[in-house]
């Protein structure tokens, strides 16, 4: 198990795969209560796993991911690279950045992971790489802003995931909506049609965690 101050967990295996930093275990642990103290999103344990899931199956080298934090995520993801993989990661808030830039130090993944500050549809709009895996979750609100950028920058083949689409269930619950909740909820269900009808995708809605929108990106041959 990995202690705060030893990084050798993040150290690739014997067959050039990553050990993965369990939730619930060593560093992680420690960002979870930090998070905790501090009320600071971070994912939940149930779409950790999913994303360790969904990260085997890919075998991912380039992860793009919108909204660091702490870079609780980003350091989970990490695991799941491909050999020689590569997150990057964005943050608009310059406090959570140092943050985030401290625990990845602490976990061996200065190289691995690049927290990029500043805001995302900024940063968004300034990058020219592809990855295999972006994973979305910033202000839910900007997540229509987000989309045609991140279809850009997602190879074909690749996958969108989009955390927290549901907002506590109300997104696909049946009934009226607080005046309070009324617009971000009417604002998912229109990010989530957009996904579901976008000729691009192929979208999935999962109920993990706050909910979880699963998009894969056709190929060409596919999109035919």
């Amino acid at each position: 198990m990995l202690e705060p101050e030893r990084s050798d967990r993040s150290r690739s295996g014997i067959d050039g795969s990553r050990i993965i930093l369990k939730p619930g275990e060593g560093l992680l642990k420690e960002m979870e209560q930090y998070a905790a103290r501090n009320y600071v999103p971070i994912v939940k344990r149930d779409t950790a796993d999913l994303l360790i899931v969904l990260g085997r199956l890919i075998r991912p080298v380039r992860i793009l991911e919108i909204g660091t934090a702490i870079g609780y995520s980003a350091i989970l993801l990490s695991g799941i690279l491909a050999p020689g993989g590569r997150i990057d990661t964005i943050e608009r808030d310059e406090s959570m950045a140092a943050k985030a830039h401290d625990y990845i130090k602490r976990a061996g993944l200065a190289d691995t992971i690049a927290v990029i500050a500043g805001e995302a549809s900024e940063v968004l709009a300034c990058l020219d790489k592809t990855y295999d895996m972006i994973f979305m979750d910033a202000a839910k609100g900007q997540y229509p802003v987000f989309l045609p950028e991140c279809l850009r920058l997602l190879r074909s083949g690749g996958l969108l995931i989009s955390d927290n689409v549901l907002f506590m269930g109300m997104v696909d619950r049946e009934g009226p909506v607080a005046r309070k909740q009324r617009t971000i909820v009417n604002n998912m269900r229109a990010y989530i049609d957009t996904l579901r009808s976008h000729p691009l995708l192929d979208t999935s809605v999962l109920p993990v965690g706050d909910g979880v929108a699963l998009s894969y990106k056709r190929t060409e041959t596919e999109t035919r």
